[in-house]
């Protein structure tokens, strides 16, 4: 946050906003906060998780002022601060016989289950560094045995990064650690969190408020969590891939039985019901809040659809059965009927928003309209767990609208329209100048009317970056939103674009694509990720060939680059290249990472070379290596 321009106080529009909104919710209702901490054994104190050269991962240290205040602050929607409050409950919880859960050491849980002679590992934080800590702590308080295996109940990066902070990798390959996973894991990992890994990052930044002081006027939550870590991301492919319904496993002599659930919360995931315990995981499909049907920081849309369908598959398999219902996220559910009513509300919720969305597209409604009249019924509104804290209602519902016709309106002038910074020139001198804008814009923030202020002032700093009157009143803009704003990521998002604009730099939550996250690749999609990075102009006239053969996993590739296309192919070929290089796969990914270079590899002899050594050479420098930071609120 930069100390030029503080944070300023809630106005009077704000104030009178989140008053109403303390008179109109649920307050009395207590049940999260006694589930919240059942089975609580204890915790890290002060919980501050740093790696080797002392820089800090993960601290929940700095929430502490969340802890001293039991009303919701002036600058802070009160609905927020309650989930705030929920998500600062941290440590082990015994869930029941021989099922832990670590909690509050990163986005989402950590669940530990005993079996015979180790542990069963599901999902495994962000990062190595909170995934050690977690299991650390486990270790306080249990017997120190062995991981089994590992599973991951999806392709999120919050649930299988950490996973070469418990185990080491060797021990997978040789199978004494299995690792489980759904169907096509590894490749929706790589398309969704490196392939467009740049961009999800930068926007992730403003989604989980990353570069905000922690604070009444700052961040305050995730909504799904206190916060992302920040920390060393690794990708560890799976051994054993779940593919259909009612597959079942038994590892360490824990029976399960899970099904499939892609296509919902994320392009793979699977539920799992231990027989056992009497216990489902939800993995993720169903919160203590309402999801998002897309995702801020940008990812694949998710299909409601589907949601809605594969929760009633769930209820429909295990109903009858369930009498614990744990997720990766947040706290436990017991109880068979409290858990049917968890969940069939959660089903509702997605099949609601699917339903009246796509009646409101087939009577000409565009997707702006549609988010901003339809509204819950009271039914669904009144529940906790369905609250906007991290997914809304409004940006669901154009979500929604995405999916089935996409992000054209249908409206004409929407088809082609200008790019931000020339409608911004044009905005402002229809308007009579940049004098009336801000005029106008200054009305509009004296009245309360934010939204419309935003509009105003978006085209006035895009017609001119250098206008700090503009910047600082679409700064103060932004901050009222974010005041407002029931959601955490929504909250996150104004505050940081209030923030930058007032000089903040942007704050890098983590490099995600180093050399942990490549070895975890398959190799044609590493090739697809240099495809992404190659640049059309530099790459423009050139034509290049290789053959890339590659002796420790007895792989061969054959590429071409050609009309600013990186393209290759799989297997052996009779066909002249430029160059034919023998290397291994852990070079290509010290190479690419850029944790090592050409020249030393091949003085090295770990690369050795037959036709123009200069292609390779060539071929890297076509390559761009993307900026974590871009800008977003300025030009």
């Amino acid at each position: 946050m930069s100390k030029a321009i503080q944070p300023k106080d809630a106005t009077i529009f704000t104030k009178a906003l989140l008053e109403q909104a303390k008179k109109e919710l649920p307050f009395e209702n207590v049940a999260d906060f006694e589930n919240a901490i059942k089975g609580f054994m204890g915790t890290k104190d002060p919980l501050v998780i740093a790696d080797e050269e002392k820089h800090i991962n993960w601290n929940l240290k700095e929430y502490d002022f969340i802890s001293t205040n039991d009303e919701a602050p002036e600058s802070v929607h009160p609905s927020l601060w309650r989930k705030a409050q929920l998500n600062m409950n941290n440590g082990l919880y015994k869930v029941t016989d021989r099922v832990y859960q670590v909690r509050g050491f990163d986005l989402s849980n950590m669940t530990i289950i005993e079996g015979e002679t180790g542990l069963i590992i599901i999902d495994t934080l962000i990062s190595t560094e909170t995934a050690a800590a977690a299991l650390d702590l486990y270790f306080d308080y249990r017997p120190k045995k062995p991981i089994v295996c590992i599973m991951y109940t999806h392709s999120h990066v919050d649930h299988y990064g950490g996973a070469a902070g418990l185990v080491d990798k060797a021990d997978i390959l040789s199978g004494k650690i299995e690792v489980v996973a759904p169907e096509d894991f590894t490749f929706e990992a790589v398309v969704e969190n490196v392939f467009a890994g740049n961009a999800m990052i930068r926007r992730s930044e403003y989604m989980y408020g990353a570069g905000l002081s922690r604070g009444v006027k700052g961040q305050v939550d995730a909504g799904l969590g206190k916060n992302t870590s920040k920390g060393t991301i690794s990708l560890i492919e799976p051994t054993d891939i779940i593919t259909k319904d009612h597959e079942t496993r038994i590892i360490d002599g824990v029976k399960m039985e899970f099904l499939m659930v892609p296509h919902t919360e994320a392009p793979t995931e699977f539920v799992i019901y231990f027989p056992d315990f009497k216990m489902l995981n939800i993995a993720e499909i169903a919160v203590h809040t309402m999801h998002n049907i897309l995702t801020l920081r940008g990812a694949q849309i998710r299909d409601s659809y589907k949601w809605w369908k594969d929760l009633d598959k769930v209820i429909a398999a295990f109903e009858d059965r369930y009498e614990i219902c744990i997720g990766q996220h947040h706290w436990p559910t017991w109880g068979n009927a409290e858990i049917s009513d968890f969940l069939k509300h959660q089903r509702d919720l997605y099949k609601y928003i699917h339903d009246q969305t796509l009646h409101f597209i087939n009577k000409g409604y565009t997707a702006t309209e549609i988010a901003e009249s339809v509204k819950l019924p009271q039914g669904l509104e009144e529940k906790w767990y369905l609250r906007g804290h991290y997914g809304t209602l409004n940006h669901n519902i154009k979500a929604v609208y995405q999916f089935y016709i996409g992000w054209y309106s249908g409206h004409p002038s929407d088809l082609y329209p200008l790019p931000p910074e020339d409608v911004a020139k044009k905005y402002v001198e229809a308007m009579g100048g940049i004098e009336r804008v801000m005029t106008i814009a200054t009305t509009a923030f004296n009245d309360g009317d934010y939204r419309w202020g935003a509009e105003l002032l978006k085209h006035a700093v895009f017609f001119d970056e250098t206008n700090q009157e503009a910047k600082e009143l679409l700064a103060d803009t932004f901050e009222q939103l974010g005041y407002q704003s029931e959601s955490g990521p929504w909250r996150n998002v104004f505050l940081t674009g209030a923030a930058e604009l007032r000089g903040a730099k942007p704050q890098t939550i983590t490099k995600g694509v180093n050399e942990d996250v490549l070895a975890g690749m398959p190799f044609d999609l590493l090739l697809d990720f240099l495809g992404i990075r190659l640049n059309s102009e530099r790459a423009s006239g050139k034509k290049l060939s290789m053959t890339w053969k590659l002796e420790d996993v007895s792989e061969e590739y054959s590429i071409e680059v050609e009309n600013s296309v990186l393209v290759y192919r799989k297997g052996k070929t009779d066909k002249k290249v430029d160059l034919t290089l023998t290397t291994t796969r852990e070079i290509c990914n010290q190479l690419f990472s850029g944790s090592g270079n050409f020249k030393q590899f091949l003085e090295s002899g770990k690369i050795t070379c037959i036709g123009d050594m200069s292609i390779l050479t060539e071929f890297i420098s076509l390559l761009d290596n993307f900026d974590p930071v871009f800008n977003i609120v300025t030009p």
